[in-house]
Formats: C-alpha cells, structure tokens, sequence
C-alpha cells in the first residue's frame, strides 16, 4: 500500500472498519432522492428551469407540474432506500432515470451548452445508483 493510502487509512480507521460502504452508498443515494423529491414539492419552479424551450411542449403538463408529479416517487424510492427494504426495486428506478436524465442533460449541454455542472454531478449519481443496485442484486 502506498504511503498516502496507509495515512489515509490510519487517519480513517475508526470509520473504515465500523461502516459497511454498501450500507454508505444505499443511505447517501437514498437520501438525496428524498431530498430532492421534497424540495421539488416545495419549490417546484427551482426544478422546472431544467426543462428546455424544446422539450417543454413534449410534456403534457406545465414544467411545474411535471416537477410536482416526481416529487412523490422520488420520496417513495429515497425512503424505501432508508428504510432497506425493496431496496433492488427502488433503486431499478433510480438506476434507469438517473442515467435518462444524463442522456437529456448531455444533449442539452451539447446543444444549447447549459447545465453542464449538473450533467457532471448526476454522472456520478447513476453510478452510485448503479453500485447500490448490483450490491443489491448480490445478496
């Protein structure tokens, strides 16, 4: 182990060896999802601004109500995700939109050349999503 590893490792021993990383990942992903499902209840305006000019008439609701409508499943997920149960379902759910909303944000970047910071932040995501899953998948 290299020496930067080991001081780390030392500095970090008393959390290295109680907390399981798949245990971190599930609550950490888990959450955020109720985090962001309850701002987006209260402030569905903040979330709306990422709906583009283009996509907006692809909606059959307002930007705002669309905001409002996942809300609710994504409090549902992130606290089935604390609550460790129905965890492999809930997070398949956070696995396939995560990476959607990659998929739309990376065609909004590359075309309009906004929300870059959150496309770069929500890779991360869903692949924490991702990890959670297979962890999952393995029990």
């Amino acid at each position: 182990m290299d020496p930067v590893t080991a001081r780390l490792r030392r500095w970090l021993a008393p959390v290295v060896d109680r907390v399981e990383t798949a245990t971190l990942a599930r609550v950490g992903l888990g959450t955020m999802l109720v985090l962001a499902g309850v701002h987006k209840l209260l402030a569905p305006a903040a979330w709306a601004v990422y709906v583009t000019d283009w996509l907006a008439p692809w909606l059959v609701v307002s930007p705002r109500l669309f905001m409002l409508a996942n809300g609710p499943p994504e409090v549902l997920v992130g606290g089935l995700l604390l609550a460790d149960r129905y965890v492999a379902p809930a997070t398949a759910v956070a696995a396939v939109s995560l990476p959607a909303t990659v998929g739309y944000l990376g065609v909004v970047a590359g075309t309009d050349g906004v929300f870059v910071d959150v496309l770069i932040r929500d890779v991360g995501l869903a692949a924490l999503a991702w990890v959670v899953l297979l962890d999952a998948l393995g029990d």
